[in-house]
């Protein structure tokens, strides 16, 4: 499982257009190039608060969110100044309605996103071959292209995020997508339920962050040396104040995926630690949703873009893998998955699969789980359960 780094913000004019037309692009012309929970409203947290800074600097915890860190034991205080970093088994919140990721400015620095760690799971051989009868063949290895710069004008929508987890900071890939209940003003982004929560032995991950458009010109790691936030993170950076995934991924995920895997997807509802404008105006870009889970067949090409963090790739550079999919499957009693030959490493979990439709790029799945030789990917059918997901999102948080 693939969880498995400029100048001041770009001019925004055109942004979205050059953006849909490069995605377009990428998978219109490189055929052969690689390029939640639903619960009830009533138990979650008002997603208009975060964490805020008083008149003396002081970093505070929503009243709502400091209620529900006591409902767990944990002492509030304690939480904000580090406390957030005890992982005991007691205290690690993992229900649907237990998520809590209060803003803590400034802790994502150009150091720490630098930092932080692929959690990268892999499928074994034998998890592979289980699903036969449902499962095409091995796709040929395709190599990642890197993605053109600036990534603003390439692949608008497409960013980085972060979040702490029991061994550390650690590193997916996301993408801004829109609302349709709240169009042009859109605050989600979609990535793998991995990315957010660890499944059925463990919970919700920590200080969890989108960075879109991150490291936008592509510079190296000598050229980041002493690079400012502006320049690893052009948009800012933006905290989930909600994050919704499958019931199946929180009771079934596992370290290689699991039950869970066909259904290994997430939507963030995000804030700026800084501004008032929402995701979407911000970056100037989002995709659409495909949630008619087409057959493989039917679906022709596909791109799956992200940060490959792993070696040997560094999490740096935004990369993308553009292929003919297949299926497959872990077991015959799960929904089959799509696969594409790429050899994206772990970093590049979460990150949007992309298909064309009616003439423009819409997100059809996102990177789940992979091999340990890095042949190729698998992300999930988005149906009408991660559609139920989207909505709720959508309605509960969309306009706040």
């Amino acid at each position: 499982m693939r969880s498995t780094r400029m100048p001041a913000a770009p001019k925004r004019g055109r942004r979205g257009v050059l953006a849909a037309t490069g995605l377009v692009a990428a998978l219109a012309l490189t055929a052969t190039a690689c390029d939640g929970s639903t619960d009830s409203a009533g138990d979650k947290p008002d997603a208009t608060t975060s964490q805020t800074a008083d008149g003396g600097g002081k970093v505070e915890i929503p009243a709502d969110l400091a209620g529900k860190l006591k409902e767990h034991g944990i002492d509030v205080d304690k939480w904000r100044d580090g406390g957030w970093k005890d992982w005991d088994r007691d205290k690690w919140l993992s229900d649907a309605k237990d998520f809590v990721n209060p803003v803590i400015a400034g802790l994502w620095k150009p150091e720490r996103m630098k930092s932080a760690k692929e959690a990268d799971k892999t499928v074994t051989t034998k998890d592979a071959s289980a699903g036969q009868g449902v499962t095409d063949p091995d796709p040929a290895p395709v190599e990642a292209q890197a993605e053109k710069t600036p990534y603003h004008e390439n692949a608008a929508p497409v960013g980085k995020v972060f979040f702490d987890s029991p061994d550390g900071p650690a590193v997916c890939s996301g993408t801004v997508i829109k609302d349709v209940n709240h169009p042009g003003k859109s605050n989600l982004v979609w990535t793998a339920g991995h990315c957010v929560h660890a499944g059925g032995n463990g919970g919700w991950y920590r200080n969890i962050m989108f960075a879109p458009a991150y490291n936008d010109l592509g510079k190296s790691e000598a050229e980041l040396g002493n690079a400012n936030p502006a320049e690893i993170a052009p948009y800012g950076n933006w905290w989930a104040d909600w994050a919704s995934t499958s019931n199946q991924w929180i009771q079934g995920g596992s370290e290689t995926g699991g039950d869970g895997a066909a259904y290994d997807y997430s939507v963030l509802h995000v804030k700026p630690e800084q501004g008032a404008k929402s995701l979407e105006e911000t970056v100037g870009a989002a995709l659409d949703v495909d949630f008619s889970a087409p057959s493989a067949a039917e679906a022709a090409k596909m791109g799956a873009w992200g940060y490959p963090a792993a070696p040997p790739y560094n999490g740096l550079k935004m990369f993308k893998c553009v292929d003919v999919p297949g299926r497959f499957s872990l077991s015959p009693s799960l929904p089959t998955m799509y696969r594409i030959g790429c050899d994206m490493t772990g970093g590049s979990s979460g990150g949007g699969w992309f298909r064309v439709r009616d003439g423009k790029s819409v997100l059809v799945s996102n990177t789940s789980i992979g091999p340990a030789d890095n042949t190729w990917l698998a992300g999930p059918q988005l149906g009408p359960e991660a559609e139920a997901l989207y909505q709720n999102m959508s309605k509960t948080y969309g306009g706040r």
